[in-house]
């Protein structure tokens, strides 16, 4: 089969799991209120945001730290953490919260753009990394959804941005593919300046948004959400 329909097949997959995870979310809204299900909402806010510290140490950080000097690196981090901060406060002026959305997109895009260029080189790890992606995007969608919920999107509309969202990766793979295979250095700098904006989100919206009084279970989700990522990258 041809390299490049591969890869589109690949990042389609990994890609899908936005949309998968926003219409779980969706029809889960539908249950009745009570106090499990404002556990499981809590608990799978923790959880993702378990899965994206684990993404930053297990994925996004240790292939950069070797192709960069010690100055660029910590330039590129802190860039991408006070860019996100600066983001993060324009749209809390504006009423909205939007923290797990951009900290999804800011996982998944450089993922996939690693994606295209491992895989010119490797294509095992393609595959592997296409799954680690996909399996990501589930739960983050998932949190994306009540989080754009509570800035007043429509349950319909909700849907219909993360439809579109799911293509993206395509788009970042065959960039990654095309343009950037031999270019270690930026693929590197992408990854890390990522890095920076995840963990301040994480820190500043997502962690706060996971706590539920007199429940265990925010806490164990964000322990369960790095063991996956972490079971994630011994085995791929």
């Amino acid at each position: 089969m041809d390299e490049v329909l591969i890869i589109i097949l690949y990042s389609f997959f990994s890609g899908v799991t936005v949309f998968l995870g926003g219409f779980t979310a969706h029809l889960y809204e539908r249950l009745r209120e009570g106090r499990r299900k404002e556990e499981l909402i809590h608990g799978s806010i923790a959880f993702g945001g378990g899965v994206l510290v684990a993404a930053v140490a297990f994925v996004l950080v240790p292939p950069a730290v070797p192709k960069l000097t010690l100055s660029y690196l910590g330039l590129i981090f802190l860039a991408g953490a006070g860019s996100f901060c600066l983001l993060d406060r324009f749209i809390s002026r504006q009423g909205g919260t939007f923290a797990q959305l951009m900290a999804m997109l800011m996982d998944f895009v450089p993922e996939a753009i690693s994606l295209g260029a491992v895989f010119a080189h490797d294509s095992r790890m393609g595959l592997l990394l296409a799954i680690f992606i996909g399996l990501q995007n589930f739960p983050e969608a998932f949190n994306s959804y009540h989080d754009l919920r509570n800035s007043g999107y429509s349950g319909k509309r909700c849907l219909l941005t993360f439809a579109p969202l799911s293509f993206i990766g395509i788009f970042a793979a065959l960039l990654g593919n095309f343009f950037l295979s031999d270019q270690p250095v930026l693929i590197a700098s992408l990854m890390l300046f990522s890095a920076g904006g995840i963990l301040y989100l994480v820190f500043q919206d997502i962690a706060p948004l996971s706590k539920l009084k007199n429940s265990w279970v925010p806490a164990l989700g964000a322990t369960l959400g790095f063991f996956v990522g972490m079971v994630g990258d011994k085995l791929f």
